[in-house]
Parts: structure tokens; sequence; C-alpha cells
């Protein structure tokens, strides 16, 4: 895979796609923060659904707060792991109104600072709500920089930093959308949908679908 390749594949994805964004549900950085912690091994689907009815209910760091653990439980019971999440947004939302003046920062350590922010959830953050030119891989990004052979890697660091140093500059604000949707909805962890794929002619994954 060289430059030219990559630029090609991008450049694809940019005309089919000219403003991606996340699929979860959000109006502020605060917003965006809760439904990526959420996310984690759940469906965008699922925590908009569950998003849907507890911003209108509580969407600052306060307004949760005081809902108390108990209280932020019964808006997200439908999604994997909500005790656990509900233990995290709510200590997060603790620091950001006593170390942030109840905003989100907008640097990468005060992000992984957050209980229940990883680095993933930091790059998703930095880059949708601070426009930084941040690389979240996971899983459906890290099969496809791997199965396109535009970024391969043995470990989700390693492919994250291959991308940012590989993907022509033009494209790298917007590549971490393209990619997580190109790997949710064309390119299939069990079936890739290689027939109606707009750069099946640039991938070098050899095992192709028709």
């Amino acid at each position: 895979m060289n430059k030219e390749k990559r630029t090609q594949i991008f450049s694809r994805l940019r005309d089919a796609d000219p403003n991606p964004t996340t699929e979860l549900n959000y109006t502020s950085p605060f917003e965006l923060l809760v439904a990526v912690i959420l996310s984690a091994q759940a469906t965008d689907v699922g925590v908009n659904k569950a998003t849907d009815k507890l911003y209108p209910a509580a969407n600052t760091p306060e307004a949760i707060l005081a809902l108390g653990v108990d209280g932020l439980k019964e808006y997200i019971k439908t999604i994997g792991l909500f005790n656990a999440k509900a233990e995290n947004v709510i200590k997060t939302c603790r620091i950001l109104i006593e170390k942030h003046n109840s905003i989100v920062p907008d640097s990468r350590e005060d992000l992984e600072a957050l209980p229940g922010v990883g680095r993933k959830t930091a790059n998703v953050v930095l880059n949708t709500a601070f426009k930084q030119p941040t690389m979240a891989v996971d899983t459906h990004i890290f099969r496809v920089s791997n199965r396109t052979g535009i970024a391969p890697g043995k470990d989700v660091l390693e492919v994250e930093k291959r991308l940012v140093r590989l993907i022509p500059k033009e494209f790298l604000m917007d590549a971490h959308h393209w990619l997580i949707l190109h790997g949710r909805y064309v390119c299939k962890a069990r079936k890739p949908q290689c027939g109606s794929c707009i750069i099946e002619d640039l991938c070098e994954y050899k095992q192709k679908t028709s």
C-alpha cells in the first residue's frame, strides 16, 4: 500500500460522504463524552435509545451528579455493563465540576484521567468535539486497516500510530469516521461486502468476496 493508493481510497470515501460524523446523538462536548463512555461494548443505537431519555432530564455534570448512581442506572440499564458505567459517569461528573469548572477538557492527559475514559474514548472526544486530528481505533477500524492494507498492525496502538502517520493530512480529520462507517456497513467482520465496495480495486485483501 503506497501513498497514492491511500490518497485514492480516502478521496473516494470523502466523495461518498463529505461530512461524516459519529452516529452517537449529542449536542455538547459533555453529552458526547458521556455517550462515548456508555458506548464501550455497546452499540450506538442502544446508547442513543438511553441518552434520548437521559439528556432531556439531565445533560450537565451537575444534573447527572444530582441523579446519583442509582438514578442514572434507571436511564442506562438497557446498556451492557451499566452498573460500572453509572459509577464511572458519576465520578467523571464530580471531577469535571471540581477540577474543570464543569467543562470537558480538550487535552488527552486530562481526558484519560477521567473514570471510564481510555485512549480510544479520549481520541473520539478530541476528534469529534474539538476537531483534533486523532484516530480512535475500535474493532472496525482495526479490521479495515489490516484487511485493506491501509495501516496494518498487531494491536490498536500500532494501527493508530500508523494511521496518523500514513493517512494524507488533508483526510486525517475525518478519517476516523470514514473508516468506522466503512467497517460497520461494508467491510464487515464475518462477510465483507466487497462487490459493493467503492475501494475494492484499491484494497489489498486477499480473500475478497463477490
